[in-house]
């Protein structure tokens, strides 16, 4: 009984959670490079690059946490090797000088830059580091034509295209960047550092494999290999038949954010993701607030293994996993794919997987910052 009710809430978790999308349309705007204050945009560079989106950014500060007031915050845009232009958040320390040690920052995975990425950027910042807390490509204010789409590359991508951003900074120093990834996000940065050596230092938050709970489920490690083969042919029969009334439709079909109403059998996992994308960190633009990803996301992450090269990251990477959270394997897992003694997994006593998502007495920020500062000076 217990393993068919995990299986009735995976389905609803899997279509409606992990794969969740809000339509944002990009629309015309001006993208000065003016700085220095909440709404205003900086560019590089003045010249255009070829196939520039030009978004349309909030000026409000439309955050779910209060604005600091020891830091300065202003909006950037940056682009992808796609050419898709993503829109990021960036986080400054009043007292800074000269050019600094950065972080880029994303996730949860249907999250936006307003909810737990900013608090992670910003409290950072708050503790002597340039943070940059970004939106992924196809959500939130970020571009990219069809909306509210997840891809394993072009996700990995947007860490390595934000780090192409902090790189040519004037204020940041290129060669002491890091990452952050918050749950999904937490696998694409270990896909990220495996394949971008000029990311000296990464840190997960509540990890999840997002190819693995695709491909698999929930709690995976509970079934056998035939079980698993006979679940992922049936979800890829229903995800291709769903590209042919997609195609069909001219539209994409939305997988669904949290369930809401909550039904009262709810896990406490689903009761808590609820509370915070519903409830404590509403946001109009987050996926998983709202109506979801289009449902034919899951067909890549179910091929395309994230964590493939997961045993190649030579620089330095700190997990960190609530002791009480559903997710804590996915963060156990990766870490024993890792190699060298300047790899580090914390266990955060009592936290559950949203308390790394806003709750400030659960999240080791003090940990997380001397990480940093060690190993990117």
């Amino acid at each position: 009984m217990k393993n068919l009710k995990k299986m009735k809430w995976f389905s609803f978790v899997l279509a409606g959670l992990t794969l969740a999308g809000l339509v944002m349309p990009v629309d015309a705007a001006d993208v000065s490079s003016k700085s220095g204050k909440a709404g205003a945009v900086h560019r590089i560079s003045s010249t255009p690059w070829e196939g520039e989106e030009h978004l349309k950014l909030t000026s409000a500060w439309d955050k779910t946490f209060p604005e600091s007031d020891k830091v300065d915050h202003t909006k950037v845009t940056f682009h992808n090797r796609y050419g898709i232009t993503l829109a990021a958040d960036l986080y400054m320390p009043k007292n800074r000088q000269g050019r600094m040690p950065a972080l880029a920052v994303a996730g949860p995975f249907g999250a936006v830059k307003e909810q737990a990425a900013g608090i992670y950027a910003q409290k950072l910042a708050e503790m002597g580091f340039i943070t940059m807390a970004f939106d992924p490509s196809f959500i939130g204010e970020s571009g990219g034509n069809v909306r509210n789409v997840a891809s394993p590359d072009i996700n990995t991508e947007d860490f390595c295209a934000a780090v192409d951003y902090l790189s040519n900074r004037s204020d940041v120093n290129p060669d002491k960047i890091g990452i952050l990834g918050i749950c999904g996000f937490g696998g694409m940065a270990l896909n990220a550092a495996a394949i971008d050596t000029r990311i000296k230092a990464t840190v997960t938050s509540t990890m999840y494999d997002m190819s693995r709970v695709t491909a698999n489920g929930y709690f995976d490690y509970e079934k056998d290999s035939d079980t698993l083969k006979k679940e992922r042919m049936e979800r890829r029969k229903a995800l291709n038949q769903q590209r042919t009334e997609d195609y069909r439709n001219g539209t994409y079909q939305r997988a669904g954010g949290v369930v809401d109403p909550l039904p009262e059998d709810a896990p406490q996992f689903v009761k808590d993701y609820h509370a915070y994308y519903k409830g404590r960190a509403y946001h109009p633009r987050s996926p998983n607030s709202n109506d979801g990803w289009n449902t034919t996301s899951a067909l890549s992450f179910t091929n395309m293994p994230l964590l493939s090269y997961a045993d190649e990251i030579e620089n330095p990477v700190l997990i960190i996993h609530g002791e009480k959270a559903h997710s804590r394997y996915f963060s156990e897992d990766a870490f024993r794919k890792l190699k060298g003694n300047n790899k580090e997994l914390l266990i955060v006593p009592g936290a559950n997987h949203t308390d790394l998502y806003d709750n400030m007495n659960k999240i080791p920020f003090d940990k997380i910052a001397a990480f940093f500062h060690k190993y990117l000076g």
